[in-house]
């Protein structure tokens, strides 16, 4: 059935590869399109390039990567999913993944899109069989004046937060170990801190920002580049209201594009990588669990608009599965300018002295799990005692070593005193005077407080065993004993910060098969129709296996999509 005459209609262009998105599923996409010969348009519908990818660490896991020296690690890894995801999602689709992430990894390398090996980073349930270390991938720093300064300047920036001098210089996480070796005297934290300095000194004559990209940003400048050097088109602030059909496949979309609405016919197929819906607050208040998440960390275009699209044409959803996203649990701050900080808290919850409390001044995780399973044990505890929000408690002693949040490691406690004004970070002279400051029960707190110090001289918890997992060890303090994890909580002033579940993705999606094709209500392919990254049902349902697997499955889809496109082609 047509929905429109197409050969009687007007285009008003015409192109092999239509993708919308420009996070690292669309780019991939992109760009394997183009370079398997395909003319491709990409759309944007923000002013900016990179999605939630640009703001992440651009980590993509693959198992079986070229750089592990294990010719069973695929076989592992599958052993480790099908434990940790069982039914909950088809193993024919994670079993693609595995079997085309290693490849996808080969092909971007060949066309320039490189990654280096991140050996010591740990899945996300060590415990699980076929866990392993090893398979995350960090993208290779990239070289932003490449681009042009105009091109440069359509990357969207990084998390503030996560950077320095107000989020103009970029730093890899190996090098914030370095330079927080300064205050030890480490020469090679001097050192690498002249070297970026003068580099981001000399950038600043020219640019807005350092142009050495590290992370996400590396990852979706690289694509980009890659993508302008074959002839790859990109427009931004262009948005697809419709998809056109003809006799059940779809051949093209109405494009809203400076003032205009025009035509775009596609040839070989219509890529949707848009993101998924963690920053639409409706369909987080259909689909993510009570209380609603009223913050994300992830990039503002994401808001379901692609999965409606593809719904008006038959696409199918997934089935609900859990709590459908992937999560970081957040503090919410303010900068200056006024602007809201979500900020993740990913490795700081890990460190000694350092306990999450609920609202009866109890424990309810170990501390140090992955930031998605600790937002989980969030909602798990919530059911019987409120923990939305969870607070952070830490000592003085503590918080100067390690920081927390939006507070910096060696902050000075006078400085302290902004985030404290703010309601950031609340303040007692004794804990049960930081109990009432942050409404939970103070023999509670004190009793938490207690057990903690209690831990710490033993070197075991002994109610959640923080400090016995290899994942949570990478981010404890090496040097801190008898236990890396656990510390003592007991230096005047106390302090807390409140978190709160924020999605960072989203793991309900469009029904995908094996080729990143979209389903329809009867599980058949709509031709001409893929998906991927999170617009697609997450391969994994919500479970979060290990660092990078939104990246690396957006990735890897993205190429199958246009490999299989490009297939059509031939």
């Amino acid at each position: 059935m047509c929905d429109e005459t197409m050969s009687a209609e007007r285009w008003d262009d015409e192109i092999d590869l239509l993708v919308l998105g420009t996070g690292a599923g669309g780019l991939a996409a992109a760009v394997t399109g183009v370079d398997q010969g395909l003319s491709t348009l990409v759309l944007e519908k923000t002013e900016y390039l990179g999605g939630t990818t640009a703001y992440s660490a651009g980590t993509c896991w693959i198992p079986g990567n070229r750089f592990l020296d294990d010719d069973n690690d695929v076989e592992e890894a599958s052993r480790y999913l099908d434990a940790l995801v069982g039914d909950r999602a088809p193993r024919e689709l994670r079993e693609a993944y595995l079997a085309r992430g290693g490849e996808m990894v080969e092909y971007l390398d060949r066309i320039g899109v490189g990654f280096w090996h991140s050996k010591t980073v740990v899945d996300y349930h060590p415990e699980i069989p076929g866990s392993a270390r090893g398979r995350a991938l960090e993208p290779q720093t990239f070289d932003g004046r490449v681009l042009g300064k105009a091109d440069f300047g359509r990357v969207r920036r990084p998390v503030p937060e996560f950077a320095l001098f107000g989020g103009t210089l970029m730093v890899r996480r190996a090098e914030v170990n370095d330079l927080l070796g300064i205050y030890a005297g480490s020469v090679r934290g001097v050192l690498t801190a002249l070297r970026l300095g003068v580099r981001w000194a000399a950038d600043r004559l020219r640019y807005p920002r350092g142009t050495r990209l590290a992370m996400g940003n590396a990852l979706v400048a690289n694509l980009f580049h890659t993508l302008l050097q074959r002839s790859g088109q990109v427009w931004f602030r262009a948005t697809a209201t419709r998809l056109l059909t003809d006799d059940g496949r779809v051949v093209g979309a109405i494009v809203a594009y400076q003032g205009r609405e025009l035509r775009v016919r596609v040839r070989r197929g219509v890529v949707l990588a848009g993101g998924g819906f963690s920053a639409s607050p409706d369909w987080r208040a259909k689909y993510l669990p009570s209380p609603t998440p009223q913050y994300t960390r992830a990039g503002e275009g994401s808001t379901g608009d692609t999965l409606a699209l593809a719904r008006a044409v038959g696409g199918a959803l997934g089935e609900p599965r859990d709590d459908n996203a992937f999560w970081f649990p957040s503090s919410i701050g303010r900068r200056r300018d006024g602007s809201t900080v979500v900020f993740p808290h990913i490795w700081d919850r890990a460190k000694p002295g350092i306990v999450a409390v609920n609202a009866a001044g109890r424990r309810f995780v170990d501390e140090s799990v992955s930031y998605h399973r600790f937002t989980r044990a969030m909602y798990d505890s919530h059911k019987s005692v409120p923990t939305i929000p969870a607070w952070l408690v830490i000592d003085s002693r503590a918080l100067a070593r390690y920081g927390l949040g939006m507070i910096r490691p060696h902050t000075p406690a006078p400085m302290l005193r902004k985030y404290i004004e703010a309601g950031y970070l609340q303040r007692g002279a004794t804990v049960r005077e930081l109990a009432a400051s942050i409404g939970v029960d103070p023999d509670g707190l004190e009793r938490t407080v207690a057990d903690a110090n209690r831990y710490a001289r033993m070197g075991v918890d002994e109610e959640f065993g923080k400090g016995t997992s290899v994942f949570g060890h990478q981010y404890g303090d090496a040097g801190h004993t008898p236990n890396v994890n656990l510390g003592p909580i007991e230096t005047a002033p106390y302090y807390a910060i409140a978190v709160v579940p924020t999605p960072l993705g989203t793991a309900l999606g469009l029904q995908t098969d094996p080729s990143a094709r979209v389903l329809d209500e009867a599980g058949e392919p709509i031709p001409g129709l893929y998906a991927c990254g999170n617009d697609a049902q997450s391969v994994m349902a919500s479970e979060y296996p290990g660092a990078g697997c939104q990246v690396g499955a957006g990735l890897t889809f993205g190429y199958v999509a246009a490999r299989h496109a490009a297939a059509r082609a031939s």
